[in-house]
C-alpha cells in the first residue's frame, strides 16, 4: 500500500520510524531482532536510509595513493527485502543522487519494483567527505527535484514519492522562503508527501507547515522527532543537521549531564511531548528517527499508540 493511501485511511493515529542499514558483519537474524519491539505497535512502514560508497585512500609502495570505493553498510535493498520478508509490512528505501548516474538509478528502481516495493523518499544525498558542495556523479541529477522527476519517468504510477523537508531551513538554503520554494520543485516534479528532518520545537514546525500552505504545497508533510539520548548530542546534532535545540532541552541536559539515565530520560520526555502536542493538533503520523536504537522509541510508542 502507498504512504499517500495509508494517511488517507487511517482511522487513528499511527507511528512510522527509519532505521539505518547495519553495517557488514551483522546477520539477518540480528537486525530483525533490533527491529522486532516496534512490532508491538503495528507501524505501517518502515523507512530504510541509503549511504553512497565511501572513499578511501590506500597507500602503495612508491609512497602515493589509490582511490578505492568501499560500501561499510547493508544494501538499503538488502534491509528492505529482509523486513518484508519476515514482517509483512511496507518498506520505504531511501534513493539518492548522490553516488549513482541514471543507469543505475533505473536499476535501482527494477529492484524495488521487482520486491514489490511501492514506496520511496527521493534525495539528493549527502556530499562525500571533504567537499564543501554537493557533486553530481557524471550522468547522474544534482537535485533531488530531478531525481523525483526521474521516478516518475521510469514509471509514472508504481511508486510514491516521498521527499525532504527542512524545518529551520537546508544549510545551504540562502534563507526559508527560498528553501520552500525548492521544496515546491520536488512537490511539481511529482511527490507525494513530505517528511521533515528532526526538529525540537513543535512551533517552528507549524509555522514551517503555514508558509508551506502559503506557497501553495498541499501534500501531507510528516513532522520527524527524534529523542535525545546523550549529553554530546546537544552539539553533535546541531553541527550534523543545522538546526535548533531549544535553550529549556539545553539547559536541563547540561545541569543533568554527569547522569546518563536521566539525560535519557529528559530526551525521552521531551519528544513525548511533542509528540502528543503533535497528535493533538490532527497529525496522523508521527516518523521516528531511531539511529538503530529501539529503548527510547519503545518507551514512547508504548505511551501513544
Amino acid at each position: 500500500m502507498k504512504i499517500s493511501q495509508i494517511i488517507t485511511g487511517a482511522g487513528k493515529p499511527f507511528p512510522s520510524l527509519e532505521i539505518v542499514p547495519p553495517l557488514r558483519g551483522i546477520t539477518k537474524n540480528q537486525l530483525l531482532d533490533s527491529i522486532r519491539p516496534f512490532m508491538e505497535f503495528n507501524p505501517p512502514y518502515i523507512n530504510v536510509t541509503s549511504h553512497r560508497d565511501e572513499i578511501e585512500y590506500v597507500p602503495q609502495a612508491d609512497g602515493s595513493f589509490r582511490k578505492v570505493a568501499s560500501r561499510k553498510r547493508i544494501s538499503e535493498t538488502a534491509v528492505c527485502g529482509a523486513i518484508m520478508g519476515e514482517f509483512h509490512i511496507e518498506t520505504v528505501p531511501h534513493l539518492i543522487c548522490g553516488g549513482a548516474d541514471a543507469f543505475q538509478i533505473d536499476n535501482l528502481l527494477n529492484d524495488f519494483r521487482f520486491l514489490g516495493i511501492s514506496n520511496l523518499v527521493a534525495l539528493r544525498g549527502d556530499c562525500l567527505t571533504g567537499e564543501k558542495r554537493f557533486t553530481p556523479t557524471p550522468g547522474g541529477y544534482r537535485y533531488a527535484s530531478e531525481l523525483v522527476e526521474a521516478v516518475r519517468k521510469f514509471d509514472s504510477d508504481a511508486f510514491c514519492i516521498g521527499v525532504a523537508a527542512y524545518p529551520e531551513k537546508h544549510f545551504e538554503a540562502a534563507n526559508l522562503d527560498t528553501d520552500i520554494r525548492n521544496l515546491k520543485k520536488k512537490v511539481d516534479a511529482g511527490a507525494d508527501y513530505i517528511i521533515t528532518q528532526m526538529f525540537f520545537d513543535n512551533k517552528v514546525f507549524y509555522d514551517f507547515v503555514d508558509r508551506c500552505r502559503a506557497e501553495g504545497i498541499d501534500v501531507p508533510v510528516i513532522p520527524g522527532l527524534k529523542p535525545i539520548s546523550t549529553p554530546k548530542q546537544i552539539q553533535l546534532l546541531p553541527e550534523a543537521f543545522s538546526l535548533d535545540i531549544p535553550v529549556e532541552l539545553t539547559r536541563e541536559i547540561e545541569k543533568h549531564a554527569a547522569d546518563k539515565a536521566a539525560v535519557y530520560q529528559i530526551g525521552q520526555e521531551w519528544c513525548l511531548e511533542q509528540s502528543r502536542d503533535l497528535l493533538a493538533h490532527g497529525y496522523k503520523s508521527v516518523h521516528y528517527y531511531t539511529m538503530g536504537k529501539a529503548d527510547n522509541v519503545v518507551g514512547i510508542l508504548r505511551e501513544l499508540f
